[in-house]
């Protein structure tokens, strides 16, 4: 839920100022910076919350915190991407990959019962994914129509 509200915050943000500043819209900008900040705040639960992002990865899946680790460097990767143009289309394709691959991490831990923030199994369970699966087709759709066809 707090991804959702950083990105809907930002973006209205950066959208009003851009309208007091310039006196124009520029959507699909304030789209991407909203999306950068939602990333780079993700992307810090990687580091922070490890040894529970660790825990959402089926047990046949080897090398957990170094891959937690390393898609976590990804979303920061990905926040600066945005931002340069002839890298913009490649990262918004990467990030349409990077939500459609982390699906099943989010089932995983809802099915499992995973709060990754405390590194329990008291987490929310299977009725949560009512809201995360919606949540990221909405990811997705941002980062097409901001990154890929913005």
């Amino acid at each position: 839920m707090l991804p959702l509200l950083v990105l809907i915050i930002v973006f209205s943000f950066v959208l009003l100022l851009i309208r007091v500043l310039k006196e124009t819209y520029r959507p699909a900008f304030s789209a991407r910076v909203a999306m950068s900040c939602m990333l780079l705040f993700t992307a810090s639960g990687h580091f922070a919350f490890s040894e529970g992002m660790t825990m959402m990865l089926p047990d046949f899946i080897p090398y957990k915190a170094p891959l937690v680790w390393f898609t976590g460097g990804l979303e920061i990767l990905a926040a600066i991407g945005l931002h340069i143009p002839k890298l913009r289309k490649i990262t918004g394709l990467m990030l349409v990959l990077f939500f459609l691959l982390v699906l099943p991490a989010n089932i995983y831990a809802a099915i499992h019962h995973i709060d990754y923030q405390n590194a329990t199994l008291e987490g929310d369970g299977p009725e949560y994914l009512w809201f995360r699966v919606p949540l990221q087709l909405f990811f997705i759709l941002w980062v097409y129509l901001s990154a890929i066809k913005g």
